[in-house]
């Protein structure tokens, strides 16, 4: 008898509820940043209905402005829950995307670069920068805090160096990549038809997806969800994605889905294929999971850890231009705080400690809940001091309720996340069996 036919027979489970998000393997911690995620987006679009007589935070214009406001912290979020998972944490990449946006900025204005080859100085800078800390984490042995801590202080006192504490203007074609929107189409239609293709294209992808998801679990024999399972779950994030696609394609004149948002999804479709399902993203999890396992199994964790700080710093510059070309010029204040809002991100979104357990969705659904978090206190007029309290409470209960777990001896939330991963990633490593396992 087929698996699909055991499922169909046995009936309702609520296990299954848990299978529909995260291709078969989701966990209740996913659940949690997703259910926190849809409170807070409708609470605030309720609480704006009543207090200023219409929904703000679901109006097309507001969502544009959450995904170009925080692009750049999200962006930040995904190279910073690799950092965690190994163990480290990462206090400089404010202050790198500061210096990278005033040496891209000088080398337009003052050097008459082209913006594009602006953008690869940039990328190059963040190289070199993250070769710099990577060294002295990987090889030298210096904790990751202390080199970070002190590359914050070196690199926002070069950015104040080299620009003299001035403002430095960047071209309008450099711009785009900050402020710039998908084209509009000369066609007689009132949305923006290239947000509305991508959307489509998402749908796709997902329906796609699943169908190769069932189609491998048949053929390795692996336990499958029931197919009414598949089709909420396909139903469901189709609609979602449909009616945000629609939100941004309805926006004002001149406005649609942000360039900055278009490079975001695409940093995170290739680091979440990066560290889900290649040998060096499995080194990750292995390194932050246990150092002295994994290196007894064959892993170079120095390496991992020199690539994965260099990351980090690229992936600061990519922020920090974006930044930039959004705010039209480089200051010295560019980067103040960012390294904050990008490690708050990846814990509420189930990062654990202690490393070794951590996901780009999560992290990127965990800046989601700090952005619209934002977003929904600045529209009711709450000023900066109330929004950094709250910021500070919903980090600490998100951290405190998953250690009380683990110290109550209750299955850890975050934990799930690890075990449902191991379970369906092919094992990299000798099994409990051998000598080096065994000593893990």
């Amino acid at each position: 008898m087929s698996t699909t036919t055991e499922t169909e027979k046995r009936g309702f489970h609520f296990g299954d509820i848990r299978k529909m998000f995260g291709g078969g393997q989701s966990t209740g911690r996913q659940f949690g940043i997703l259910g926190s995620l849809i409170v807070i987006i409708a609470v605030f679009q309720i609480w704006t209905l009543v207090a200023k007589g219409t929904g703000l935070t679901l109006a097309p214009g507001n969502v544009i402005n959450v995904v170009n406001q925080y692009s750049y912290i999200l962006i930040l979020a995904i190279g910073m829950v690799m950092v965690i998972i190994m163990g480290h944490i990462d206090l400089s990449v404010g202050s790198v995307a500061a210096f990278t946006g005033i040496i891209v900025a000088k080398s337009m204005a003052e050097w008459h670069w082209p913006w594009w080859a602006a953008i690869l100085l940039g990328v190059g800078v963040g190289v070199l920068v993250g070769a710099w800390q990577g060294f002295w984490v990987a090889f030298v042995g210096v904790p990751a805090f202390i080199v970070t801590l002190a590359g914050m202080l070196f690199f926002r006192g070069a950015n104040q160096f080299i620009g003299d504490s001035a403002t430095v203007p960047v071209p309008k074609e450099f711009q785009y990549i900050g402020a710039g929107y998908l084209p509009e189409l000369a066609l007689p239609l009132n949305f923006n038809v290239p947000t509305m293709i991508l959307a489509v294209l998402a749908v796709c992808w997902v329906v796609g997806f699943e169908f190769w998801l069932r189609r491998s679990q048949r053929k390795i024999g692996a336990e499958q969800a029931p197919l009414w399972v598949s089709i909420v779950k396909v139903v469901l994030i189709s609609a979602v994605i449909l009616y945000a696609g629609w939100l941004f394609a309805t926006g004002r004149e001149g406005t649609s889905f942000p360039i900055s948002g278009v490079i975001l999804l695409v940093l995170v479709i290739l680091y979440t294929f990066l560290t889900r399902n290649t040998v060096f993203g499995r080194h990750i999890y292995a390194v932050g999971g246990n150092r002295q396992a994994a290196r007894l199994s064959g892993v170079k964790d120095r390496w991992t850890d020199f690539f994965v700080m260099m990351n980090m710093s690229v992936l600061a510059a990519v922020a920090g231009m974006i930044y930039v070309a959004r705010a039209t010029a480089s200051g010295p204040q560019d980067g103040n705080g960012w390294e904050l809002d990008a490690i708050a991100s990846v814990f509420i979104g189930g990062a654990a400690v202690s490393g070794g357990i951590g996901t780009v969705i999560g992290s990127i659904i965990g800046g989601l809940v700090m952005a619209f978090l934002n977003n929904g206190l600045a529209l009711l007029g709450f000023g900066a001091d109330v929004v950094s309290m709250i910021k500070g409470l919903v980090l600490l209960v998100a951290v405190g309720i998953d250690v009380w777990n683990k110290q109550q001896g209750r299955p850890s939330v975050t934990g799930f996340l690890t075990r449902r991963l191991s379970r369906r990633e092919p094992e990299p490593f000798p099994t409990p069996a051998s000598p080096s396992a065994s000593g893990k």
